[in-house]
Order: structure tokens, then sequence, then C-alpha cells
């Protein structure tokens, strides 16, 4: 793995850490990408509030789009991993054991 992108659906802010009620799958996620950033992966996150454009360039993200179930979605090199939620702890990990 070189790179992840994660595709999010619309939030407040870039990683939606933030406001009076934090999701905690959220600060769990903004985590583990800083831990990849450590590891050399590059980590590209984009909000559809905020860069709505990222969304249309990508033909496999656009498509995603008329299913509003469909975000987060998250790429591996450039290759679909998950939609429709973030990565879970066991999933986390072992994305990690892959960079050793």
């Amino acid at each position: 793995m070189k790179t992840l992108a994660v595709y999010d659906p619309p939030m407040c802010c870039q990683t939606g850490v933030c406001g009076p009620e934090v999701d905690p799958e959220l600060v769990r996620m903004a985590a583990f990408l800083e831990t990849l950033k450590k590891h050399g992966v590059t980590v590209e996150r984009y909000n559809l509030a905020h860069e709505p454009l990222k969304f249309v360039e990508n033909p496999e993200v656009k498509a995603l789009l008329d299913d509003e179930d469909s975000l987060p979605a998250v790429f591996i090199d450039g290759k679909l991993f998950l939609t429709g939620r973030l990565p879970d702890e066991s999933e986390q990990a072992t994305l990690l054991a892959g960079l050793g």
C-alpha cells in the first residue's frame, strides 16, 4: 500500500472530528491515517461538503454518489476497498501489518 484515499460524506470539517459530539470512529480513523503517514503512505482525504469536484473527477466515486449509503468510500492504491463505512480496527491492523 502506497496510497490510501478516503471520500467522506458531507461533514462540518475536513475530518469530522469537531463539534460538541465527536464520533469516536472518526477520531480512531484520524489517528490511523496519521500512523499511515508516519509509515510513508500517501493519505488523501476528501469531504463532499468541501471538495465536491474531487468526487466527480473520479468516475468510480462519481458512480457511488447515486447511493447515499456508499460514503465513506476507501481506496487503496486506486482500487476500491470499502464503501459505506471506515475500516474497523481489525482491517486497520491488517493494513498496518502489510506495511512491514
